[in-house]
């Protein structure tokens, strides 16, 4: 570690953070955050700071942030199977497929039932190739895919594979469906709730996502930013 000021910096050697990331926070905002907090605590030096897979904002849940030597562990992280919570509003979509953007097409849904519901959600289980969303960050031609999408420009992205291990119904209760997911690195809930819809013969959109797992790793161990920052200004006056 090195030491400033006499105060050592334990971030400077590498830790890996678990976050609990706040709705409308985007993940640079946690990194940049945190970053903030160490340099302001730890003056002089730089610490790299890095993260190990993004929440969309409308998303909350576990982040896994990598300071320092730690942050070579960063793929090995984001390769990790990854849990979620996911609620989904049957019978309206958008061009986002999530609340990001308004709505755009209305469908009837009351022919939906949980039985249904059920034998949708196995269909989905597996390997597949998945199509990322025109409003994600996906890099077409030097920009990011969703620039070309705010603009109205139509963008072809290409399927990736993925594996969807389980999908559980926790609720059924129309409109709503809430759901457990258990997939691999790459995968899109929001394209997931956006297929859904489609196997029920309705539209739908991703209203809600809670990312509960991370590998071994789970949200209960988290701690939110501001914990982080009363941590931190405990830990320099100890």
């Amino acid at each position: 570690m090195h030491d400033i000021n006499g105060i050592l910096n334990p971030f400077s050697e590498g830790q890996v953070l678990l976050i609990h990331k706040d709705l409308n926070w985007t993940s640079f905002d946690v990194v940049n955050r945190i970053r903030k907090l160490i340099t302001r605590c730890y003056p002089g030096q730089r610490i790299k700071v890095g993260h190990a897979g993004s929440l969309d904002p409308l998303a909350t849940g576990l982040m896994i942030v990598c300071t320092g030597r730690y942050t070579r562990r960063i793929q090995e992280f984001m390769n990790m199977e990854k849990e979620y919570l996911a609620v989904i509003e049957m019978g309206r979509t958008t061009p986002s497929f999530d609340l990001e953007t308004d709505y755009d097409q209305v469908y009837p849904y009351e022919h939906v039932t949980g039985e249904a519901c059920e034998q949708s959600l196995r269909s989905f289980v597996g390997v597949q190739m998945q199509t990322p969303p025109a409003y994600s960050a996906k890099n077409v031609k030097g920009k990011k895919a969703y620039t070309y999408a705010r603009q109205g420009k139509e963008i072809r992205l290409d399927p990736v594979k993925i594996h969807i291990r389980e999908i559980e119904l926790l609720e059924y209760l129309p409109p709503v469906i809430r759901i457990r997911v258990v997939c691999s690195r790459g995968t899109y809930l929001r394209v997931l709730a956006h297929d859904i819809g489609k196997s029920l013969g309705t539209g739908a959109h991703l209203a809600g996502l809670t990312r509960t797992r991370i590998g071994t790793y789970t949200l209960d161990q988290a701690i939110s930013v501001g914990c982080f920052e009363k941590n931190l200004l405990k830990r320099k006056q100890m």
